[in-house]
């Protein structure tokens, strides 16, 4: 059957994402047969010109770094959070041609925690101060009802997680990174780090820990989440987050209200069993 829908994830570096993985899964329960889902190598300069040549078959566009902010100025309107954090990681283009960004990011973190039984939590800590840790403070927005402690390499980051924190409406605490072994004794800590980067707090993880939010998913399990699952511990890992974030593209790209979880979740865990 000839393609009549089109989607796509963009990025740079884009090789790596499975994002094509999960979107092909869910069409294929969805018997959306005419639909295709591919990757392409776009940077910041790239993507003006890329959208422009998108015609009428295009439904939507998933997007990675460094594009999340750089897609806003392209775009007819975006939702109030994408707009919270500035980053829109979903493109839905609508059938009376108007561009609208979202950020699945936030309720796709907060989807996963919930899948967990994480519902509310008294306080949080979050581990690095990037991108994806103003998407942690949203989400942490809807489940922490106390301060959250963001450990951070430089004042400047501090500086920032604190705006982030007065604009999301949650009160940030700012530590060093060398204390960061404290934040292990936190009731929920989101590790929004670079692989790699946490991996000397493995063998600071307290016995009978709370829950860990790890958003890597390759490599996994990081020594943190290892170590925090021999310890006990319930772990969120990157691929949840992946395929809860996954979801609501396809739902909105698609219009079908009920994505299919469990078979993206089985094709992740198939690619990245196969890597």
């Amino acid at each position: 059957m000839s393609v009549l829908h089109r989607a796509a994830v963009l990025g740079s570096p884009i090789a790596h994402s499975l994002s094509p993985v999960l979107h092909r899964a869910a069409y294929a329960e969805l018997g959306l047969d005419d639909w295709s889902y591919d990757r392409f190598e776009v940077d910041e300069a790239a993507l003006p010109g890329f959208v422009e040549k998108l015609d009428a078959t295009w439904a939507g566009l998933s997007l990675t770094m460094p594009l999340k902010r750089a897609v806003i100025p392209l775009l007819d309107d975006i939702s109030a959070t994408a707009a919270s954090v500035e980053a829109v990681n979903t493109v839905v283009f609508t059938e009376d041609g108007r561009r609208v960004g979202d950020n699945t990011d936030i309720p796709g973190m907060v989807a996963a925690l919930r899948e967990r039984g994480v519902d509310r939590v008294e306080s949080a800590a979050v581990l690095g101060a990037g991108a994806t840790a103003s998407s942690a403070l949203a989400a942490l927005a809807v489940v922490c009802a106390g301060p959250v402690t963001a450990y951070v390499r430089s004042p400047e980051r501090g500086d920032e997680m604190r705006g982030w924190g007065e604009r999301l409406g949650v009160d940030v605490l700012v530590a060093d990174w060398a204390r960061a072994e404290q934040a292990l004794g936190a009731p929920l800590v989101i590790a929004t780090t670079p692989a790699g980067s946490t991996d000397t707090l493995a063998g600071a993880v307290p016995g009978a820990p709370g829950i860990l939010f790890d958003v890597l998913y390759e490599p996994w399990p990081t020594p943190l989440a290892a170590a925090w699952s021999v310890r006990g511990g319930a772990v969120v890992g990157g691929l949840d987050l992946l395929v809860h974030q996954a979801l609501l593209q396809v739902e909105q790209m698609t219009g079908r209200t009920l994505a299919p979880l469990a078979a993206m979740r089985r094709a992740g865990e198939s690619a990245l069993a196969a890597r």
